[in-house]
């Protein structure tokens, strides 16, 4: 099965210091926030497509939910809770 970048072509490829701008945008928001919005806070100015891009690249990895409202950072490094998870049983 192919992932979304896999299927669209790719004008422009983004490089790590954007794809590290719009990690840290969507960290600091403690709300779902749109995609224009994401825009209107990078520091520099972004294409969409590249912005689609990134936020594909985040959501295939689990980083982020991705809805109607928004998206919003989901990823939790944390050990204790990567260690909760993998003990824990299931109700």
């Amino acid at each position: 099965m192919k992932n979304k970048l896999q299927t669209q072509e790719i004008l422009h490829s983004p490089t790590l210091r954007t794809v590290r701008m719009v990690e840290k945008v969507l960290k600091d928001s403690d709300v779902a926030i749109s995609r224009e919005e994401i825009k209107r806070k990078l520091p520099v100015q972004i294409m969409h497509q590249t912005l689609n891009v990134i936020l594909s690249y985040f959501e295939d990895h689990g980083m982020i939910i991705d809805s109607h409202k928004g998206v919003i950072w989901t990823y939790n490094p944390s050990p204790k809770l990567d260690k909760i998870i993998r003990e824990g049983t299931e109700t």
